[in-house]
């Protein structure tokens, strides 16, 4: 089966959070993720030419299709959820400046709205396989 990748800033509890629960709600088993400070995250960002320091933006990639970032990024994971998460595509109606904007200011805010851990999470046990090294 193929599966997607979700990248993520591995120290930002909003983004633990977030990644906890798409874990809980992928009964397909169709997403894998990795932060962008691990190995794998870092050679996707450097071979794009994407800033390997600033981790603004979980980033969606669907392997030999296209990657997206925010706001579109959190769009496209939620389509390939299902429904109810999947009623979120009525967003795309705003242009994407503006829910960009709005992504923007969450992410510019997110250590001091929800903080942030010294280094990456490490999956549990039960999780382990979903993540890249």
């Amino acid at each position: 089966m193929s599966f997607s990748i979700i990248f993520f800033d591995g120290v930002c509890n909003l983004c633990n959070s977030t990644i906890q629960f798409l874990i809980k709600q992928d009964v397909n088993k169709q997403f894998k993720f990795a932060s962008l400070q691990s190995e794998t995250g870092q050679k996707f960002l450097q071979e794009r030419g994407l800033s390997d320091k600033q981790f603004n933006s979980i980033i969606f990639y669907e392997p030999n299709q296209a990657y997206y970032t925010k706001s579109t990024a959190a769009l496209k994971i939620a389509q390939k959820l299902g429904f109810p998460f999947n009623l979120a595509q009525v967003l795309y109606i705003l242009p994407s400046f503006i829910r960009d904007w709005g992504y923007s200011l969450i992410a510019n805010n997110r250590y001091r709205w929800f903080g942030k851990k010294e280094s990456c999470m490490i999956p549990t046990p039960e999780s382990k396989d979903r993540f890249l090294p």
